[in-house]
């Protein structure tokens, strides 16, 4: 199980290059609204040791050191990304910590982008989604076109429906990265499901859509991974149509 530091790296990162990240979320614990069967931070129940939540004071200290440390030594970061243990717009002072931490972005490195992973179930919340319209890459997820299909993978707290999510990633105007997790396993893979799931895709255009699968140990057993040329085959109706897709095995 991962458990990160509220700044961590920069890291590699398949998807952004050299990411430095920022967990909002406990040290030693996990916070998420998800218990995704994926998960590399494993389920919610074995991630209960810590339940401090970092404040934008401490975000702003640990992050404001590690970029002058970087600055120092010269160390490229491509991305500052908001991942961590769990779903970061949990954290009550989300708003608040996007903004210092894109004045720290402009100060120490003007070029790098500021990315956040969400799994897009709060983005109707007040803030939250004119926080996410401020960053370089809000990288939205939706890993499935319906809600009994959610609920194998994601496993949702509480009242969870796609329609409703795709409502609210309609705000963005397509001004997003959807992504999508593609795996193998018990109950969804079927050819109607990636139909649906581009349906989707096309009503919400994107500027880019992420998809990728499993890469290291999951929660869940018996879970198998595409490779690169079976999701490419998925994907190749929306990539005919144009739309931007990021493959990564």
């Amino acid at each position: 199980m991962m458990r990160e530091t509220t700044v961590f790296g920069p890291i590699f990162s398949r998807r952004l290059g050299s990411s430095l990240g920022i967990n909002l979320l406990p040290q030693e614990g996990k916070v998420c609204n998800f218990d995704c069967v994926y998960c590399e931070c494993g389920w919610n129940k074995d991630g209960l040791g810590d339940r401090v939540l970092p404040s934008a004071d401490d975000v702003r200290r640990a992050l404001e050191a590690k970029l002058q440390e970087c600055s120092r030594k010269g160390t490229p970061i491509d991305s500052i990304t908001f991942s961590g243990d769990g779903e970061p717009t949990l954290n009550p002072e989300f708003p608040a910590i996007i903004d210092l931490t894109l004045a720290l972005r402009n100060q120490y490195y003007p070029s790098a982008k500021v990315s956040v992973l969400s799994n897009a179930t709060r983005i109707g919340r007040p803030g939250i989604f004119e926080a996410l319209r401020k960053v370089d890459n809000p990288i939205l997820k939706l890993d499935a076109p319906t809600d009994a299909q959610v609920a194998l993978v994601n496993r949702p707290a509480g009242e969870y429906h796609v329609a409703d999510v795709v409502a609210q990633l309609g705000r963005f105007g397509g001004d997003f990265v959807l992504q999508t997790m593609f795996l193998r396993g018990p109950g969804w893979e079927s050819a109607q499901w990636v139909k649906e799931w581009m349906e989707i895709v096309r009503e919400l255009r994107p500027r880019e859509v992420m998809v990728y699968t499993i890469d290291r140990e999951t929660p869940m057993s018996g879970l198998g991974k595409y490779t690169v040329a079976q999701m490419q085959e998925l994907v190749q109706p929306l990539i005919d149509e144009g739309f931007k897709i990021q493959i990564k095995g």
